[in-house]
């Protein structure tokens, strides 16, 4: 066969493949068109963390807040962050969802089991706090057990949630990631500073 014959041949076997790719698409209702729906945020997802320690608590738990947030307004995670945006500044009904929704995942997680114990969390935030040494040395010291019956992850995490200024944090979004990096950095530190200065309490 001349190269003639064949660059030829190529189109035609081009409308070919294309044309029983389209059949396939039509036989399995691909002939209507409808865009991808937003993910309903009222439907309970699975969340996992890509971090550890309190960075990967926060992060679940801002995930998990976010979805509670969106319901209580009844609209979409997409569409929280995109009316964040658009008006710059937010209304208190968003805060105060915002909120609630950070409160609901705090107790969410405290259902299921997946709040770790104050005792863990402590190293990381007494790393960050800037005591003297001696101080220091003598809250690491203190066994878990004591500190576990003393400081409840969960009062821990509403503590540092009350503390939050919202408004600011909500103000001027771009989209969804920058809500929860903002977010989850503001609890992150909330968390270290909660732990370090309620431990200082039991010596």
């Amino acid at each position: 066969m001349s190269d003639v014959v064949r660059r030829a041949g190529l189109p035609a076997a081009a409308l070919v493949l294309v044309g029983g790719v389209l059949a396939v698409q039509l036989a399995h209702g691909g002939g209507s068109f409808e865009p991808l729906r937003p993910t309903d945020p009222c439907v309970e997802r699975t969340v996992t963390s890509r971090s550890s320690g309190i960075e990967g608590l926060t992060e679940r738990l801002v995930l998990l807040g976010v979805d509670a947030a969106a319901c209580r307004l009844q609209v979409s995670r997409e569409a929280l962050v995109l009316e964040l945006g658009r008006s710059g500044d937010p209304t208190e009904a968003q805060v105060d969802a915002v909120r609630q929704g950070l409160e609901t995942a705090v107790a969410r997680m405290e259902d299921d089991g997946t709040l770790p114990p104050a005792s863990e969390l402590l190293d990381e935030a007494l790393d960050e706090a800037g005591l003297n040494g001696l101080l220091e040395a003598a809250i690491r010291a203190i066994p878990d057990r004591v500190v576990d019956a003393a400081l409840k992850t969960d009062d821990v995490l509403l503590r540092a949630i009350a503390d939050l200024d919202l408004r600011a944090l909500l103000a001027d979004l771009e989209d969804q990631a920058e809500l929860e990096r903002r977010v989850e950095d503001a609890v992150t530190q909330a968390v270290k500073d909660s732990l370090a200065a309620r431990v200082r309490d039991l010596l």
